[in-house]
């Protein structure tokens, strides 16, 4: 006797074949929706399985019967999974509908064992009989469908397949749609495999002796075999050449080979596309029979006018055939004849070549594969940019070659193989064919999975491809969507690192700083090392600054050293630009350079590189502004330099840290007034950088006298004992006269101006050393800067307790210089040249030589010239001996000049100038040179605009002017003004009341005195 299975063991293994068939049907590519049903209900019996493996079930035969049903039920929904696991794809979509059904019946089937069982057991019942009632009920009442649009594209494949429709036009629309369905690219090794699929199927089926189901897959090979994607391209050859042959009977001139009678449609009178027959014979197009003849009611015959007792018709296949090869004949005599037309070298016969190639391929693809078998691509490619056709003939040309390879890549190829890439590239660059140009190539690069990555290599081997793409992407005059299409070419031809890099180098940098952004660490580094290679002007610097590239440089300078290195030399670059410095800062990044800068544990390769960011942010006047956290606040910068100072005395230092440690204290220094004297007080500045003037490097020697002219304006005094040890002073000098660095001068020039000037052992070892020389050579030929600072130095040889200094001044040829800038646009350089001049007066009065008047001797019988006598002085003067103001061309005008721009600093310096004309005991002289040479109106004027120690000035001047004479000639016209002043409120500058009250006085006083004292008498007493 045949010993059983136990139960258990039976539900163990069917528990076990459940979750393989779950497992596979999850795994199923096609219908995956129905076929995840399946798996969910299966998967949902297994934990029920398992349960009732721990019950003792009842061993009845309607147990083990309805296991065994179960069983079954489960062994065909695997069979069902194995049968479509692996089919090709195009026979699932055909037979979706068949295998929706499948997958819904065995479902239900499952189920109805799944109940069965349950009524089998009375422990599954009474233990687990709600969960098992579940999954019963939804099995069995399961209803699968399949997607609407496969349904649709099925229903279109059987009545194309029913009404006998296998021309190429519907192969082709039917294959594409069922390869978009699916997944399936439309290219030809693509389609050969679900081909091979079905004609697999059919000798299955043939196998199994399904005729219908041979028949039916017959028809469908033979249908997607007369699309394009799927045809034989020596069969298409073998058809051109046998067409070519039929029309070599026809004259070659000829252009059209008329259509047969029977061609022609007798209700529309064209030549038919879909041609049906009727009961009667009478053949005529199917849209217009449906659509148009039957939908307006007739019942008769069109063409016979006999009554039709039979309204059906049938696909007339023959005629179908007949036309397809008359259409074909037409098409090799139009090939032959655009031929023709191509190598003619006329412009207006290629244009209409173009035209008539471009209705071909639209007319029908095959033509695609014909015009290029024909020898028409090779010729239209060979015309691209060749100069033999016209601009807009040429512009045609690129837009029949478009057409031509339009999603087909066997024309690609021959595109490609002559030639066709490297002569479209330099179209890129021509305004009126770049459009055309773009779309061709976009084209060609393009195919049905994406990008041709060969074809696209080929284009970036192209010299200046990608500076033509950028090109055209940057040109505002291009359209959007040309740019669009060359900006998506160019972005694909960066995928290649080398790309990226010949795209930066034309200012293109969107592809780098996505690599530095997204790349990997090695990538990201490699990136960076590349840019560094570059010659970056200002304009790159912005667009990276612009393009986001400073956010990952900052976060590439807290990573490893490697990426620290490349990133900060980056950073050295971007940060030389005033954009680029605001982003940094916003960013948070002066904080974390200057953490790096000070950190102890700092290598050697990254110091230098920080102290570079942070002289760059301070540069160009920018001083402290970008001295801030990421919150926009300032930072504590006494730390900062006094870290900077430190670089100076650290013997570790090397030149590459001091000398950017020097720029950007120099940069802070100058913008802040007060952390110079923090730099001065707190961290001894001025000793660190005293010693640097002794320095081997020009360059920081250079720093060193800029940071000392800042410094020295807080404490000068060890600095003069510096200057006054052997060879320091020489140093100095050189500075003055290096004429090849102007902010060098002005640092050395204010420096000596800023020093004691009761130092006269300094003046003289200044002039004995040619110091004076250089400066007088500053105000000649410096920058107006260096010019303002030589100036302020010359008060210290023009100082008029020292005669002999000034003298020595004066034959530099200091006169014309001083006078000149008078008239600048620089208040602070006029304003000391008027000072300068009026040092230089105040000796004149001394110096002059007076000539008494001698009475006139009778015996002597010759006159002796008479001399010259100074209007101002009444003795013999002149600019090099006497410093005489009046002896100094211009030089007066210039100074009345001064008063008239009513700048305060500048007429302050004119009037105090002008005044030393003027003597006390003897003011007449003066005061008519002031009135010839037009000072004393002007004098008045400034009392009514200037400041209080202007007018102050300006009433001094006055008192002394003042004469009888003079107060003829402008006391009512200051009358005015002095009585304004004397009459303001009592809690004003009482000072300057008193003055203008004693001008005021004179005016009176000489109102009222005797008018027979008049200007031509008391000129004529001179």
């Amino acid at each position: 006797m045949t010993e059983l299975i136990p139960i258990g063991t039976i539900l163990a293994l069917l528990t076990n074949q459940i979750m393989k068939t779950a497992q596979a049907a999850k795994d199923v590519v096609f219908e995956k929706e129905s076929f995840k049903i399946l798996a969910k209900h299966l998967l949902d019996i297994e934990p029920v399985l398992k349960e009732l493996e721990s019950h003792h079930l009842n061993d009845s035969p309607a147990t083990r019967q309805a296991l065994e049903s179960l069983e079954n039920d489960v062994k065909k929904a695997n069979n069902l999974v194995d049968k479509y696991k692996n089919r090709g794809r195009f026979y699932l979509l055909i037979k979706c509908r068949q295998i929706v059904n499948e997958i819904q019946d065995v479902t239900r089937e499952i189920g109805n064992a799944l109940a069965a069982f349950s009524l089998a057991n009375i422990e599954v019942r009474s233990g687990i009989s709600d969960q098992v009632n579940k999954i019963q009920n939804e099995m069995q009442r399961a209803q699968l469908e399949t997607a609407q649009s496969r349904v649709q594209i099925v229903d279109k494949l059987n009545q194309g397949l029913s009404d006998q429709v296998f021309d190429k036009e519907f192969a082709n629309d039917i294959l594409s749609e069922i390869a978009r369905a699916v997944g399936v690219p439309v290219e030809p090794l693509e389609i050969s495999k679900e081909i091979a699929s079905f004609k697999k199927e059919k000798e299955e089926a043939e196998d199994r002796k399904e005729r219908a189901e041979v028949l039916f897959l017959d028809q469908v090979i033979e249908l997607l075999s007369r699309a394009d994607a799927a045809s034989d391209y020596e069969e298409v050859r073998r058809q051109y050449f046998q067409r070519l042959d039929a029309v070599e009977k026809y004259d070659p001139r000829e252009e059209w080979i008329q259509p047969f009678r029977s061609f022609f449609c007798c209700i529309t009178g064209n030549v038919m596309v879909d041609p049906v027959s009727l009961c009667t014979g009478t053949t005529c197009e199917r849209a217009a029979l449906e659509e148009d003849w039957f939908a307006r009611g007739e019942e008769t015959d069109p063409e016979t006018g006999e009554i039709l007792r039979d309204f059906s018709y049938r696909p007339n296949i023959r005629v179908r055939q007949s036309i397809q090869e008359w259409r074909e004949l037409n098409y090799c005599v139009k090939i032959r004849s655009c031929k023709t037309k191509l190598i003619s070298h006329v412009d207006s016969l290629i244009e209409e070549a173009l035209d008539r190639m471009e209705g071909l391929v639209r007319e029908d693809s095959v033509n695609k594969d014909w015009v290029s078998i024909g020898g028409l691509t090779d010729l239209a490619v060979a015309m691209i940019g060749g100069g033999v056709v016209s601009e807009d003939v040429e512009n045609k040309l690129l837009v029949t070659l478009k057409e031509i390879i339009d999603g087909h890549e066997r024309n690609k190829v021959i595109f490609i193989e002559n030639h066709g890439i490297e002569k479209i590239v330099p179209c890129l660059q021509l305004d009126s064919s770049v459009s055309k140009a773009i779309e061709l190539l976009y084209e060609v690069l393009r195919d049905r999975s994406g990008w041709n990555e060969g074809f696209c290599r080929t284009l970036s081997q192209q010299s200046d491809s990608i500076a033509f793409l950028v090109y055209l992407i940057k040109n505002p005059v291009h359209e959007t969507a040309t740019k669009k299409l060359a900006e998506e070419i160019l972005m694909k031809l960066c995928e290649v690192d080398e790309n990226v890099i010949q795209a930066a180098k034309v200012n293109y940098f969107r592809p780098l700083i996505d690599k530095v952004i997204q790349g990997s660490v090695p990538v990201r580094i490699s990136m960076v090392r590349e840019l560094l290679t570059m010659e970056l002007d200002e304009e790159k610097i912005e667009l990276l600054g612009e393009g986001g590239l400073i956010p990952p440089l900052l976060e590439m300078a807290s990573a490893n050293i490697e990426s620290k290195e490349v990133s900060l030399q980056a950073l050295v670059k971007l940060s030389t630009f005033h954009h680029n410095k605001r982003i940094f800062a916003s960013l948070g990044g002066t904080t974390v350079i200057l953490k790096l800068m000070f950190s102890s544990h700092m290598l050697a390769v990254v110091v230098p590189k920080c102290t570079e960011i942070i002289a760059n942010l301070s540069s160009n006047g920018d001083g402290i502004k970008y001295m801030v956290d990421q919150s926009g606040a300032h930072l504590e910068l006494e730390p900062v330099i006094t870290g900077l100072l430190s670089f100076q005395h650290n013997l570790n230092s090397l030149d590459v840290v001091r000398k950017p440690a020097l720029r950007a204290l120099l940069g802070i220094c100058r913008a802040e007034n007060g952390l110079v004297k923090s730099a001065v007080l707190s961290a001894s500045g001025v000793s660190v950088i005293l010693a640097l003037l002794d320095d081997s490097n020009q360059e920081i020697r250079e720093l060193a006298i800029n940071l000392l002219f800042l410094f020295s304006q807080h404490e000068p005094e060890g600095v003069v004992e510096y200057l006054l040890k052997p060879r320091r002073l020489e140093a100095l000098v050189g500075f003055l006269e290096n004429s090849d660095k102007g902010d060098v001068q002005m640092a050395a020039a204010g420096l000596l101006a800023n020093l004691p000037k009761s130092e006269t052992l300094l003046t003289e070892k200044l002039i004995e050393l040619g110091g004076l020389k250089a400066i007088v050579e500053i105000v000649r030929s410096g920058t107006i800067e260096a010019k303002e600072n030589a100036l302020s130095a010359l008060f210290r040889f023009t100082d008029p307790t020292n005669l002999e200094s000034q003298k020595i001044t004066v034959e530099l040829g200091v006169h014309p210089l001083l006078t000149s800038l008078l008239r600048v646009d620089s208040v602070t350089a006029s304003a000391r040249a008027a000072a300068l001049l009026g040092d230089l007066s105040m000796r004149t009065h001394e110096l002059s030589v007076v000539h008494p008047k001698k009475p006139r001797c009778l015996r002597i019988r010759f006159t002796r010239k008479r001399l010259s006598v100074c209007a101002a002085h009444g003795g013999k003067c002149s600019v090099g001996d006497t410093f005489c103001l009046l002896e100094a061309e211009g030089a007066l005008d210039g100074l009345v000049g001064l008063l008239e721009k009513k700048v305060d600093a500048t007429a302050y310096e004119a009037i105090q100038t002008l005044s030393t004309l003027v003597r006390e005991d003897s003011p007449q002289r003066g005061a008519h040179v002031l009135h010839e040479n037009g000072a004393v109106g002007p004098t008045i004027e400034v009392l009514r605009w200037g400041s209080e120690s202007l007018k102050g000035e300006a009433l001094s001047l006055l008192e002394k002017v003042f004469i009888r004479d003079m107060v003829e000639l402008y006391g009512s016209t200051a009358r005015l003004p002095l009585m304004q002043l004397t009459g303001r409120s009592f809690f004003e500058d009482g000072h300057l009341q008193r003055k203008a009250a004693k001008v005021l006085l004179l005016i009176e006083r000489y109102s009222r005195s005797s008018s027979t004292y008049s200007v031509t008498g008391i000129n004529n007493s001179f």
